[in-house]
């Protein structure tokens, strides 16, 4: 692509990144993604079938997201969370630290089993309706999801699906994976829970909580799609140990257990397909779009020579470089693109086992740092706001520095 013209494509990309992570006049993300791929193609930077090519990458998302969506409304209406938040309640026994730690341990078997996004799409409401149940401030309680959704999603290589876009074809198996990854991701879920619950410690000490709260009745409705969500998990660690695409089963498991549902409680589909966050589907696919923009202005095989003179001169400082670098890269313009970008850098390249490691958690953890590094933050921004509540950038960015930090550098430094 001329000089020009990669100039104008990366200027495009940009402002509609930027729209994404501002959402300026309160215009939702996906409208800012989507004109952004509009206009690209509309200005003859990118061939239109190149931009389909873009779409079709992501369609292993778009299933996973719809399955999981699928399955959080039809909890919420169900009242699968609210027979939750009042076992939750139960358990924490009237203290706010015991309830903080106790979603933030749920947030880690969520993250683990289910994905981080399943965490920001599933967890978030649920533990609204705990705070909401036990006379809580919920916000410290919510800030646990976020962190916790990227801080465990390097554990399993479904733990996030920007896992599968980074090794691609090259994933390796579970056991190796493990080997390489357990100890990182240890430091790193340890480090976000003590220093997350310093920035809420005195939030938390003004807490004062109910001890008991009405237990209502689970109904079959719930009973089944609390089967749901538990076959999802045991399909995707399938999936994850024959290395098989985690959308398309997802999705069926969705689909499955709402027709399922609905079905023998003589319900419409209406109020739960109504009840789902659809824009969250255009903005993934004007996020790949704008990538496959990026990749026409040649930024990504810019950036192979300069990561193999690295290597060349020393793996472990490429590593550190490699991490850092798109933890920070993560924030400016979502860990999607950028986890893009880096699968298609390890894939041109032949790299340490702890580069590309390097690369996976910087993709994974760094979002850590603000609002909309991650696609599961966006996600869990969308879960809040339908409940009311607005989390600004600054607000946030002020708990991520200071939460993300500590937990990357222990993980790139325990990392082999």
């Amino acid at each position: 692509m001329p000089m020009d013209g990669a100039v104008a494509a990366w200027s495009i990309a940009g402002l509609a990144t930027a729209g994404v992570i501002a959402r300026p006049f309160r215009v939702p993300e996906a409208i800012w993604a989507v004109a952004g791929a509009v206009a690209l193609v509309a200005f003859g930077l990118l061939p239109w079938t190149d931009a389909l090519a873009g779409v079709r990458k992501g369609l292993d998302v778009y299933l996973f997201l719809t399955g999981m969506m699928l399955l959080a409304e039809l909890a919420r209406q169900e009242g699968l969370f609210d027979w939750l938040a009042a076992l939750a309640v139960e358990h924490a026994r009237g203290s706010p630290q015991r309830l903080f730690t106790l979603v933030y341990g749920v947030g880690i078997l969520v993250t683990v089993l289910l994905s981080n996004d399943a965490t920001a799409v599933v967890l978030t409401p649920a533990v609204y309706a705990v705070t909401r149940a036990a006379g809580a401030t919920p916000l410290p309680y919510l800030f646990v999801c976020a962190f916790i959704a990227n801080a465990a999603s390097f554990v399993l290589p479904i733990s996030n699906p920007a896992n599968l876009v980074i090794f691609g074809e090259r994933m390796p198996p579970l056991t190796a994976w493990i080997a390489q990854f357990a100890l990182p991701s240890l430091v790193a879920i340890v480090a976000t829970y003590v220093v997350l619950q310093l920035t809420q410690h005195r939030a938390l000490q003004q807490e004062r909580i109910a001890r008991n709260v009405p237990h209502p009745q689970l109904s079959r409705g719930g009973r089944l799609t609390a089967c749901g969500i538990a076959a999802i998990a045991v399909v995707l660690l399938g999936c994850s140990w024959l290395d098989v695409q985690l959308g398309f089963p997802t999705f069926a498991c969705g689909v499955v257990t709402t027709a399922l549902v609905l079905a023998l409680s003589r319900q419409s589909p209406w109020p739960v397909l109504s009840g789902v966050s659809w824009g969250v589907l255009p903005l993934v696919a004007g996020l790949f779009v704008l990538v496959e923009a990026l990749d026409h202005t040649g930024v990504i095989a810019g950036l192979h020579r300069p990561l193999q003179e690295a290597v060349s001169s020393s793996p472990t400082s490429a590593a550190w470089q490699a991490g850092i670098i798109t933890a920070l890269a993560g924030n400016l313009m979502n860990n999607l693109p950028v986890g893009l970008i880096a699968g298609s850098v390890a894939a041109a390249d032949q790299l340490p086992p702890r580069v590309v490691g390097a690369l996976l958690i910087g993709v994974d953890l760094g979002p850590n740092l603000s609002v909309t590094g991650s696609l599961a933050a966006i996600l869990w921004l969308v879960a809040l706001r339908r409940e009311g509540i607005e989390v600004g950038a600054w607000r946030f960015l002020r708990v991520g520095a200071i939460v993300m930090p500590p937990a990357l550098i222990l993980a790139l430094a325990t990392l082999r």
